[in-house]
């Protein structure tokens, strides 16, 4: 993982102007780092930081953000593949615990992959303050992604 960093944030609907708002306000130390959004979570993003500067009459750095499909038609697929590709280095998933999600089996594939390759996933505004606030995020890191051959051979033994 180098310095800087490639976040991938994603939001249920019902919190994705929560993410929207805790972009914004940190965006200074956002700024450092590249994004890469599902669809409307980053549309909302971008309307959210085109808003509040027009509105308070101020630029604020510029966030290189790239958007994706919508969740639903693929999105969270495609931040998988970026993790297994070695593209992301840790996820920002506002998640919506109160809400049955209809795509639920796609978010559960996307965490489980970023399990898999050892990637930091906040999922609430507290745990990505802590996140964005460690002094990993400003240098390089090494992921111990898992040895899944020696996994199964591990377990092989054990039976």
């Amino acid at each position: 993982m180098n310095r800087q960093k490639m976040m991938a944030l994603v939001a249920h609907d019902n919190m994705k102007h929560d993410l929207a708002e805790w972009v914004d306000w940190n965006c200074e130390k956002l700024s450092k780092h590249r994004i890469v959004c599902t669809g409307t979570t980053g549309k909302i993003v971008e309307e959210t930081l085109l808003n509040h500067s027009a509105s308070h009459h101020y630029e604020q750095p510029a966030l290189d953000i790239t958007r994706l499909k919508s969740g639903p038609l693929g999105g969270d697929q495609q931040i998988g593949a970026k993790i297994v590709e070695g593209q992301i280095d840790f996820v920002i998933f506002f998640s919506d615990p109160l809400t049955a999600q209809p795509h639920d089996p796609d978010v559960k594939a996307l965490l489980r992959i970023a399990q898999v390759y050892d990637i930091p996933i906040a999922n609430n505004k507290a745990s990505a303050d802590f996140m964005i606030s460690s002094p990993l995020m400003d240098e390089e890191y090494e992921h111990d992604v898992i040895n899944f051959r020696q996994n199964i051979s591990e377990r092989a033994k054990q039976l």
